[in-house]
């Protein structure tokens, strides 16, 4: 659930050329891990009763909704270290669910989209 929440995240704040030579990135791979921030995404968040059927059928429309744009915009949808960014966002969602919210979520720097969502989550957990 920590990549579920974080990967939004990595889409919104990117990840610039400076980070990542501060970071201390070979300069072969800045290219690929430089992402502009600012793209738009959208979470589901099934919550109570969901059968296999009506899951599969959302998952197949957005997955190809993805794929399509991906084509339009000339992104790659598919892009490995995006998903590595949201992996190394999700650090601070984890400590979030691990403490089921509490004061680590009110104290949190993560965007309140994201805190939004966290806190739904929470609430039917």
């Amino acid at each position: 659930m920590s990549n579920f929440f974080s990967q939004p995240d990595a889409l919104a704040l990117g990840k610039t050329r400076g980070e990542l030579i501060a970071a201390k990135e070979p300069e072969n791979l800045l290219a690929h891990k430089e992402f502009p921030g600012d793209r738009p995404s959208l979470s589901i968040l099934f919550l109570g009763e969901l059968d296999a059927y009506k899951c599969g059928q959302l998952l197949a429309l957005y997955e190809h909704r993805t794929s399509v744009e991906g084509f339009i915009y000339d992104v790659n949808s598919y892009d490995q270290y995006g998903v590595e960014l949201g992996k190394v966002l999700a650090k601070s969602v984890r400590a979030i669910l691990k403490d089921n919210g509490g004061e680590t979520l009110k104290n949190s720097s993560i965007n309140s989209a994201t805190r939004n969502l966290l806190s739904e989550y929470l609430s039917h957990k």
